[in-house]
């Protein structure tokens, strides 16, 4: 370790459904915070750490920053001011495709509480996006704050200026060393990863009303005896009998349909075969009720 060597921690805000995830794990290089159309898919702060030979960046995850209309989505935006609080770099993030508007100027304004983090303009998702509405959108987003210690276009999918991106967050970290060892990509819980895959699979394909309504309780994990398989147990909370018919579907083929997608990112997480156990639970208004979001680790 020189003492050049870099490390911090850095998080992404924006609204929901920016890109902030995809961009996290496409930095990290490897699926460490699940991903989904729907707004609110990201629940805790999910640390994600980018080693390279100059330094280490530790990428914090957050919730999107929304209005809230339950005591769940209170306490997501509080985890997000209390992320804010605490890291070195924001990257504020507008996607290409929409034009800044109302609920960007004012996240872009809030930023004047976080006085110590460095700012960072991000326009995502430029794949998708043609040359004006990139230009565009780099215009407003510059004239949103003088303070921007960089305004940086970028693809997450196609990879395209992640490196841009990382060299300028690196250069803008305190001095000092490693703050986890080499290898670790994450700080996740084998059983929070596994939950995590569960909730994204029953996201797809969901009602709108539907997705701030599932949460996920890992029952058990263990390998089975002389058997390479290891047994997942796990709960899928909803709020309303309606919605567990919905997630378990007709002859239960949805629930089958959730089962057999996430398999797959766990199998690939535990290195072995997986017998996934999925049972549906209702815990009437969980989003509202202080002990029950307690329970479910809120």
């Amino acid at each position: 370790m020189t003492d050049t060597f870099r490390s911090g921690f850095a998080t992404f805000v924006g609204r929901p459904n920016v890109g902030k995830s995809t961009l996290t794990n496409a930095l990290v290089g490897e699926k460490i915070a699940i991903t989904s159309e729907k707004p609110q898919t990201t629940r805790r702060a999910i640390r994600g750490i980018l080693n390279r030979p100059g330094g280490q960046l530790v990428i914090v995850d957050t919730p999107g920053i929304h209005k809230p209309r339950t005591l769940l989505g209170e306490r997501l935006n509080d985890l997000v001011e209390q992320v804010l609080g605490d890291v070195d770099v924001i990257g504020f993030c507008v996607p290409a495709t929409e034009k800044v508007g109302p609920g960007d100027r004012r996240i872009a304004a809030s930023l004047d509480g976080y006085a110590r983090a460095k700012k960072v303009a991000i326009v995502t998702k430029t794949d998708i996006a043609d040359h004006k509405q990139i230009t565009e959108r780099l215009i407003e987003v510059d004239a949103l704050r003088e303070d921007w210690a960089a305004v940086i276009p970028l693809s997450a999918l196609t990879r395209e200026q992640l490196d841009v991106l990382t060299d300028e967050m690196l250069s803008m970290m305190p001095k000092g060393p490693a703050l986890y060892p080499e290898g670790i990509t994450t700080d996740e819980s084998q059983e929070d990863r596994i939950a995590e895959m569960i909730r994204e699979a029953a996201l797809e394909g969901v009602r709108d009303e539907l997705p701030h309504s599932i949460a996920v309780v890992i029952d058990d994990v263990a390998p089975r005896e002389n058997s390479d398989l290891t047994d997942v147990h796990a709960q899928i909370v909803v709020e309303r009998d309606s919605q567990k018919a919905i997630i378990i579907g007709h002859k239960g083929k949805r629930l089958a349909a959730v089962g057999k997608r996430a398999r797959v990112g766990i199998e690939e997480l535990l290195g072995t075969r997986v017998f996934l156990a999925l049972h549906v639970k209702v815990a009437k208004e969980w989003q509202r009720d202080p002990k029950q979001l307690g329970r479910l680790g809120f």
